[in-house]
């Protein structure tokens, strides 16, 4: 989308495109929904990047927890976000749908008539829940706090029971609402955001297993979605203490910079503090699946819509194109009557738009042909083979937010399977890494003559992606 567009033009030419039918494969997908299908869960963490996991080979935490899921499930270790942003990840990320034409920027909502995953899920009689961080609704903060702005009842994706809030940045002063008319609530979470979030998690488990006790046997599709380890990376005093700034070990591309690195040891401490915190509470999901019989019949989904800099390359937060900012951690762990489930990790170049379609795999309904991700699901069941799956994965900033410590420009990009990563800035190239040989990305090829073969081999591989997309970018000549 060009970046004159205002939002209202885009709103009205997205919502011509979302107002499509739903394909039959959902019509035929709802044939099946007396059979017994799996309970699915997501928990996100925001901001969270894929090298920040002890079994990823962080030496400045542990992560029990997601270790376990990681080792006991299917861990796609190259999983992305391929726009490294809070609101056009989540719109993806619950359509299928690339940002540019669902949720092209910050603060952009979820245009009117939009498609979800919720639908699909429906069809088969699942019951829908979502607790915690939303930012598909488009408020401004220049306009005012948005943990005091009230998603309406319609713009909550036709989820059976919504607690959350559109964006809040402080985690003891988080504020939910939900319900609609007479029982609408808007009230504070008594305690830190990620803890209090997973008790009503909790809580909504345990409803469900009582209803089903009850005649109420639906397989359930829940979200849990909490703002740490984004910044201020503030955590419960506990984990606070644990992480000393200056016992941080930093990744070889965090430059010697003192003022870098002072910087980023602070941000780190905090983070580190956050993600023990989000651990222990995806602990405690786990043991709650078990101790409510739960466990056998659940898929559990981690993931995070983003990473994190923290100094790598001396650049901090998200809206780069570097490995700190789009990759993600991405585990899917089954129950015991799921099995068998390939375990282990998976290469995968598994993208923010592939989670709904691979979430539908999972449940065994068909991808409606509105979805432009890829289904990964047969990556995850051993009864099923995988498809042609996608030579690369497709990188996108689409509208800069100008925030500080951000690209202040479009920019789009792939990562291939062979190991490559190419990214451009409008008519000229920006980035080109060989991530098998350099996988800190320290040395930039981009403007070397010895590669002109392999950036012009990108950069049509990049122009189909383009294509395919329907998006609009002006690529380099050569």
């Amino acid at each position: 989308m060009p970046l004159h567009m205002n939002r209202r033009t885009f709103l009205k030419a997205s919502a011509a495109t979302a107002a499509m039918s739903l394909v039959s494969s959902i019509g035929s997908a709802a044939e099946g929904a007396q059979r017994q299908r799996p309970n699915i869960l997501w928990l996100l963490g925001d901001q969270h990047r894929a090298q920040a996991l002890s079994c990823a080979g962080d030496p400045n935490l542990s992560t029990p927890n997601l270790d376990k899921m990681a080792s006991d499930g299917r861990h796609f270790t190259a999983a992305l976000s391929g726009f490294p942003l809070c609101c056009p990840f989540r719109g993806s990320m619950i359509t299928g749908r690339y940002p540019h034409v669902c949720v092209p920027g910050h603060e952009y909502p979820l245009p009117p008539g939009s498609h979800s995953i919720v639908e699909p899920l429906h069809a088969v009689s699942y019951h829908c829940a979502y607790f915690g961080k939303w930012h598909l609704d488009g408020w401004h903060e220049a306009d005012g706090r948005a943990a005091m702005h009230i998603v309406p009842p319609e713009r909550r994706c036709g989820f059976d029971e919504w607690i959350g809030y559109e964006n809040n940045n402080a985690q003891y002063d988080c504020w939910v609402h939900g319900g609609k008319g007479d029982g609408a609530f808007h009230y504070k979470l008594p305690g830190y955001e990620t803890d209090e979030l997973t008790n009503l998690l909790i809580k909504h488990l345990k409803s469900r297993a009582e209803a089903a006790k009850t005649g109420d046997a639906r397989p359930f599709f829940a979200v849990l979605s909490v703002q740490p380890p984004h910044n201020p990376y503030v955590a419960p005093p506990a984990y606070m203490d644990r992480h000393k700034p200056d016992q941080i070990r930093f990744r070889p591309n965090v430059p010697a910079v003192p003022s870098v690195r002072q910087r980023a040891r602070r941000q780190l401490a905090g983070a580190y503090a956050q993600i023990e915190n989000l651990d222990w509470n995806v602990g405690r999901v786990f043991q709650t699946l078990k101790e409510l019989g739960l466990a056998d019949n659940t898929y559990v989904l981690f993931f995070s819509d983003h990473g994190d800099m923290h100094g790598s390359h001396g650049q901090y937060l998200k809206m780069t194109a570097y490995d700190e900012a789009i990759r993600i951690p991405f585990m899917i762990w089954g129950g015991a009557a799921l099995r068998p489930v390939k375990s282990g990790k998976d290469p995968a170049l598994l993208n923010h738009v592939d989670i709904a379609p691979t979430t539908l795999g999972l449940a065994g309904v068909a991808k409606p042909q509105w979805m432009q991700g890829t289904d990964y699901s047969p990556h995850v069941l051993e009864a099923r083979e995988p498809a042609d799956d996608p030579d690369s994965a497709y990188l996108q900033s689409v509208i800069p937010t100008m925030h500080g410590d951000s690209v202040d420009r479009p920019w789009r990009g792939i990562v291939t399977r062979d190991g490559w990563k190419y990214v451009c800035l409008e008519r000229q190239p920006w980035l080109l890494f060989n991530l098998t040989d350099d996988p800190y990305e320290q040395v930039n090829l981009a403007y070397n003559t010895r590669f002109s073969a392999q950036r012009k081999k990108l950069r049509e591989r990049l122009a189909a992606w383009i294509e395919k997309t329907a998006d609009k970018f002006p690529l380099p000549s050569t």
